[in-house]
């Protein structure tokens, strides 16, 4: 097993981040008006190691609203919550397909995975609580466990997500006709809808990502969130599909199991080695940071990062 990254320093940090300035591509998300504003310029890094330690460069400070990235959290929240049994109710297999395919198993009825907008919809819908102001406090706490801080949600970014969110709304109902949500499907987008506009920066993801990488361990709060196996279970579905229809070419360019947001975050959870994110609002057509990927990459290299590299 490759051993911890070297102790890091805010100038290395920022040296990696300026060598990805030059960086151009992609488009800043306009699904939502919200999103739409974001400055193409901001770019924020954050790496968390086993000590706790957390540094950053650039941007790091800035909130954004988590968007897809709140996928893996919502998962583990359902696994802890319903004792594994959320296993049953999603699939884990890769689709090829777009994140918001009105796409399900066929003759189950259930989402594909969790990291596709049906099977956040419907993990975000077994996590505690009797109502959806109750799971909506439960996925702000548990949210907030694995950032080592409090956390709340854009009451306006909510609002236009459930607005202009008409094929997650399709993707609810659908769901609610094969029998595989027990919810509302008006309940389930509106909870699903302020977990994605949950504000973060880039420091709280890294945070984040970093609590999966160590098995469910807060390395900053010392908190153990979610039970080691849930964090394995949670990373293994980062692996293969955390990136939608990008996913293959993600590990084999890159190699850590991480996320991808159309708000232009990246969480990274590299095994027993690191957490880390990255901000950079322009997107590619697959919704992943063009500026975010082409740091990761640099990263995984200069650390000796990827999941099936061989020191080459």
């Amino acid at each position: 097993m490759p051993s911890p990254i070297p102790s890091s320093d805010a100038a290395s940090l920022e040296a990696l981040r300026a060598s990805v300035l030059s960086t151009r591509g992609g488009a800043v998300d306009d699904s939502i008006p919200q999103l739409a504003e974001a400055d193409p310029e901001l770019f924020g890094v954050a790496v968390v190691r086993p000590t706790g330690e957390v540094v950053a460069s650039g941007d790091s400070g800035h909130a954004f609203s988590i968007q897809s990235a709140v996928k893996p959290f919502l998962f583990a929240l359902a696994l802890a919550d319903t004792g594994g049994a959320a296993l049953d109710a999603v699939g884990i297999e890769p689709t090829g397909e777009a994140f918001d395919a009105i796409e399900l198993e066929g003759g189950t009825g259930r989402p594909p995975n969790p990291m596709v907008n049906a099977g956040a919809l419907l993990t975000a819908a077994l996590v505690d609580g009797d109502t959806c102001d109750e799971r909506t406090a439960r996925i702000l706490a548990g949210l907030g466990a694995f950032a080592g801080r409090e956390l709340d949600y854009d009451r306006e970014v909510s609002e236009s997500e459930q607005l202009h969110g008409d094929r997650n709304h399709a993707l609810a109902h659908l769901m609610r006709s094969e029998g595989s949500l027990e919810h509302t499907a008006d309940d389930a987008v509106a909870l699903y809808a302020r977990a994605c506009s949950v504000l973060v920066d880039t420091e709280a993801l890294a945070v984040m990502g970093a609590t999966l990488a160590f098995g469910g361990r807060n390395p900053v709060t010392g908190e153990q969130v979610v039970d080691a196996r849930v964090a394995r279970d949670v990373v293994s579905v980062m692996a293969t599909c955390g990136v939608y229809d990008g996913s293959g070419r993600w590990m084999r360019g890159v190699g850590v199991p991480a996320k991808s947001s159309v708000s232009g975050a990246i969480v990274l959870s590299a095994p027993n080695r690191l957490g880390a994110a990255v901000f950079s609002p322009p997107i590619d057509e697959q919704g992943t940071s063009v500026r975010g990927a082409e740091l990761s990459r640099r990263l995984s290299e200069e650390h000796d990062l990827h999941s099936f590299g061989f020191g080459g």
